[in-house]
């Protein structure tokens, strides 16, 4: 139970909620307990009043006391209905109360856990895999929502009504009472045994299920590549094989569901027929009468399942303790990625780095050696480099999604950390090497980085200007409302970047941070983008990182790095004539341009 004590934050917090459900469900189980009284001193009545009602049969007095009798039937038969009723209603109530109360926690305990996603580092995203965060966030939650809310809801109900029954039970007939509930016991029991099962067998479903679905994303995304190679006939067979599994273990978790109702029933039946038996027997004693049996009867029914409840309900305690240490986990997680000293200003432009070196937290590979260069106000600077050479780790830096392992980061001759990190993030331009667009309109996406309030047709149509994709825009059908695909796939891969650009571009970032944003465009895109650069670049401290020297150009300096280090650095003119990487790297990639035209 340890791992659920986090919980009790949000059972304080509705706790109204929670002490009516305790009233409704003390008022609904004492319109249980009447009905059954009403029964044993109905039947009661029904067999003294038989035996009067037989001697006044032949005397002027049959019809009076049969419409006396009749009278006293209806009584009590609209009691008994009018009980039932006020027991529905306060059971409605009570699902009002508690079962709410559980949706309620359940809606906050998601916002909390994303909310907290969303304020943990990149470090903890390269960890985790997307699917186990979403299942945290939904197969999780839901398992500690019914702990909060039927397990709970049931709990209360067995605490109030085993008391009630059991104690008035016992002064009506000690012996009788004993001999009745001794089944309930292996009912419990047995029932917890079940449940174990089924949920151990469902858990191996939920499995075997994932893994089947996994299979069939996979053939549906890459159909394409089965269908080239002719792989349709093992594919499917593949699938028979996973879907076979699924079946099996169904078969299994049906075979041991089959067990719980006739178990139930069977014990069920058993308690009946030791109360009719014991009760029978003091009935011919004299010492009870036949309306004890039929209380008897109902009292065991009403014990019935709550008992049953008892281990359903503590598998279900079970299971959502699992799933909060599993949300705990997350929970606990620490941010180390936090502002010294929240300073929230606008920025210039002026950026340094200082001997600044990069171990990655998760892998301990090292990404950046002592690595130092400065760019001032308004300037551009390129960042060469081939692959794995450290360029993307610079802009995680810069944008703070990772803190140097040792050195300093400067902006406007300030330590980067001591920035408000939503406020340094604010004044940079972002345009990431794998474009992610969001499915909603071009409108919206480049308008992302605005807020909602600031969002205007002025600044967006402006962006797009800028970033040389208006025209492309006003070409669909629906312009800038186009509702765009999954990840943009409705956009080409140059309107893709130049879309991303445009929203990097449309909150008028200080400083443009271009991360090998034109890796995926062939060379004619990349031109056209670089021309709308060009303009875009002006007045804005700007950083282009790439492994193409086309995209160097642009910038007033270029910084070469190789395996983790500033190996050259100086202008496009300065580095050709050094004859070093820059000028191979210029020199291959030139010649490779010049084949592919030709």
């Amino acid at each position: 139970m340890k791992p659920l004590w986090r919980l009790n934050k949000y059972l304080v917090k509705y706790k109204w909620y929670l002490l009516l459900g305790v009233v409704f469900t003390v008022i609904s189980n004492v319109f249980v307990i009447i009905p059954a009284q009403l029964v044993r001193i109905s039947i009661d009545y029904v067999v003294e009043s038989f035996s009067y009602y037989q001697l006044f049969d032949q005397s002027l007095l049959a019809e009076e006391s049969r419409r006396i009798f009749l009278k006293f039937i209806v009584v009590f038969g609209s009691l008994m209905l009018g009980m039932a009723l006020l027991r529905g209603f306060f059971l409605f109530l009570i699902r009002q109360t508690i079962i709410a109360m559980s949706r309620l926690v359940e809606y906050d305990l998601k916002n909390e856990i994303f909310e907290k996603y969303q304020s943990l580092p990149l470090s903890f995203y390269r960890l985790n895999s997307t699917g186990d965060l979403m299942a945290r966030i939904t197969e999780d939650v839901s398992r500690v929502r019914m702990y909060v809310g039927p397990a709970l809801m049931y709990g209360i109900n067995l605490i109030v009504l085993f008391p009630m029954v059991i104690a008035y039970m016992l002064t009506v007939n000690v012996p009788l009472t004993v001999y009745s509930l001794l089944p309930l016991p292996v009912l419990s029991i047995s029932i917890y045994v079940v449940n174990n099962l089924i949920n151990e067998r469902s858990e191996k479903i939920q499995r075997s299920l994932s893994n089947l679905s996994t299979f069939v994303q996979e053939a549906f995304s890459g159909i394409r590549v089965i269908k080239a190679f002719v792989r349709e006939a093992d594919s499917a067979n593949d699938f028979q094989k996973a879907s076979e599994e699924y079946k099996q273990k169904s078969i299994r978790l049906t075979k041991v569901e089959s067990l719980f109702y006739p178990l139930i029933l069977g014990l069920i039946g058993l308690s009946t027929i030791i109360t009719v038996y014991v009760g029978g027997k003091q009935v011919i004693a004299g010492a009870i009468g036949y309306g004890v049996i039929a209380e008897f009867i109902l009292y065991v029914n009403m014990l019935t399942w709550p008992v049953t409840s008892l281990g359903w309900v503590t598998s279900i305690v079970q299971r959502a303790a699992a799933s909060q240490t599993r949300i705990n986990e997350f929970l606990d997680e620490h941010n180390p990625i936090v502002s010294t000293e929240g300073l929230n200003r606008d920025i210039v432009g002026r950026i340094e780095l200082d001997n600044v070196s990069f171990d990655y937290p998760d892998s301990g590979i090292k990404a950046l050696e002592k690595v130092s260069f400065e760019i001032k106000e308004g300037q551009s600077l390129a960042i060469i480099g081939t692959t794995g050479s450290g360029k993307s780790t610079i802009a995680n830096l810069l944008m703070r999604m990772y803190d140097a392992s040792s050195g300093q980061i400067r902006v406007d001759g300030v330590d980067i950390r001591a920035y408000d990190i939503s406020s340094l993030r604010k004044q940079i331009g972002y345009v990431p090497q794998d474009v992610f667009l969001f499915s909603d309109t071009i409108a919206n996406n480049i308008g992302f980085g605005l807020e909602q309030d600031l969002v205007t047709s002025h600044l967006v149509e402006k962006a797009a200007k800028d970033a040389d994709v208006y025209e492309n825009i006003t070409g669909f059908p629906q312009g800038f409302k186009t509702r765009l695909g999954e990840r943009g796939i409705t956009l080409s891969g140059g309107q893709k970047q130049r879309v991303s650009i445009a929203r990097a571009i449309a909150k008028e970032p200080k400083i443009l941070l271009l991360d090998d944003c034109l890796s995926a465009v062939d060379t004619k895109t990349e031109n056209a983008i670089l021309n709308s650069l060009s303009t875009i670049m002006k007045g804005r401290t700007s950083i282009i990182i790439s492994h193409r020297v086309s995209s160097a150009k642009l910038a007033d300096a270029i910084v070469v790095l190789d395996d983790g280090r500033v190996v050259e650095y100086g202008t496009h003119e300065e580095l050709l004539l050094k004859k070093g990487v820059y000028a191979e790297l210029y020199e291959k990639q030139t010649q490779s341009v010049q084949e592919g035209e030709e």
